[in-house]
C-alpha cells in the first residue's frame, strides 16, 4: 500500500514535505540531496525551469528541493535520475530522504523497532501505532489539538504506516499486544474505517509471531490503569521501555526499572483474554458493528 498519497500532476509545486527546522540531521540530509540534484542538473546544462518541465514539476519546487527547503517524494528522485542520466545515483537517495521526511521522534522509534527481537505493548486508550490502518491513524491523528496542518498530518500518517514494515521482517520479531476493550469499540473515523481496523487486527492476529489479547472493561484492577506500557528487547540482551505514569514518561533502560515494566505487563497479560478468546471477541465486535 502506498503511503505517499496521490500522484502528482505536471507542473505541480506542492508534492513533497516541508523540512523541520528543529531536525538538524534530517535537514542536513535534505540539503545534501538538494546540492547533488543541482550539481547533476547543471552538469546536464539544464535550467531549473527546463528540468522541472522534463520531470513534471514546477520551477519553484525545483529551487526549493535544491535549496534544501523541501523534501522530495520518491517519484521525484526516480524521474530526476532518469532525465539526468544519473545511473541510479539519485534514485539511491530515496532511502535517506524517506527517513528524513518523518519526524525525528518517530524516526528514532522506528530504528528501535527495526532492531527489536521482541516487543511487549499495552495500550490503554488507543490502539498501538503498529496495529493501525491508514484510515484509523489519519482519523486519530486528526483529533490532536492544536490541530496538525495538512502537511504535518500527511507526514505523521506516512511515518506511522512505514513502521508497519516490522511485520514483514525476517526473522520476524515476537510481538505481543494487549488492547483495552474500549479501544476496540470506539468507532474512530466512522463505521467503515472502524470495521477495516477490526479486520486488520484479525489479519495480524493470524501471523505466527503476533499475539493479540484483549483486556475486558470489567477487569479494572490491573496495573495498566496508569497508561501505556511498552518494552522493546534486542538481540544483545539489552532493552528499552516506557510507561506513561512513571519515570516522567521517558524511555528507560535501567534493568531494575525494566523489571518493573515487565512485571506489570506480565500481570496485565495474565488478566487479559487468552489469544484465541481475544480473536473470537474481536470477531464478535466486528459482527456487531
Amino acid at each position: 500500500m502506498s503511503v505517499d498519497g496521490e500522484g502528482v500532476e505536471a507542473g505541480a509545486d506542492e508534492p513533497g514535505w516541508d523540512v523541520d527546522p528543529d531536525d538538524e540531521s534530517g535537514a542536513a540530509v535534505v540539503a545534501t540531496v538538494g546540492r547533488q540534484l543541482k550539481a547533476w542538473r547543471e552538469a546536464a546544462g539544464l535550467r531549473a525551469a527546463e528540468f522541472g518541465a522534463a520531470i513534471g514539476y514546477g520551477e519553484d519546487l525545483i529551487y526549493k528541493v535544491e535549496g534544501g527547503r523541501r523534501i522530495p517524494r520518491p517519484e521525484f528522485l526516480d524521474r530526476a535520475d532518469e532525465v539526468l542520466g544519473a545511473g541510479g545515483k539519485l534514485a539511491a537517495m530515496k532511502r535517506d530522504v524517506a527517513e528524513a521526511r518523518y519526524p525525528k521522534k518517530v524516526r528514532e522509534l522506528a530504528k528501535l523497532e527495526e532492531r527489536a527481537v521482541e516487543l511487549l505493548a499495552y495500550g490503554s486508550h488507543s490502539l498501538h501505532g503498529l496495529l493501525q490502518t491508514e484510515g484509523h491513524a489519519r482519523a486519530l491523528l486528526g483529533t490532536r489539538r492544536p490541530a496538525l496542518s495538512q502537511g504535518e498530518l500527511e507526514r505523521a500518517v506516512a511515518a506511522r504506516m512505514a513502521r508497519r514494515s516490522i511485520f514483514e521482517r525476517g526473522p520476524a520479531p515476537e510481538l505481543s499486544f494487549v488492547l483495552e476493550e474500549a479501544s476496540l469499540r470506539r468507532p474512530v473515523g466512522g463505521v467503515t474505517v472502524w470495521r477495516r481496523q477490526l479486520e486488520r487486527l484479525l489479519q495480524l492476529a493470524e501471523l505466527p509471531s503476533v499475539e493479540i489479547q484483549v483486556m475486558l472493561i470489567a477487569r479494572w484492577n490491573h496495573p495498566g490503569t496508569g497508561g501505556r506500557i511498552q518494552v522493546l528487547k534486542f538481540a544483545d540482551g539489552s532493552a528499552v521501555g516506557r510507561i506513561d505514569d512513571e519515570f516522567a514518561g521517558r524511555p528507560v533502560s535501567d534493568p531494575r526499572r525494566l523489571r518493573i515494566l515487565e512485571l506489570r505487563y506480565g500481570i496485565i497479560r495474565a488478566q487479559a483474554l487468552a489469544p484465541a478468546e481475544s480473536l473470537a471477541f474481536i470477531e464478535q465486535v466486528l459482527g456487531e458493528s
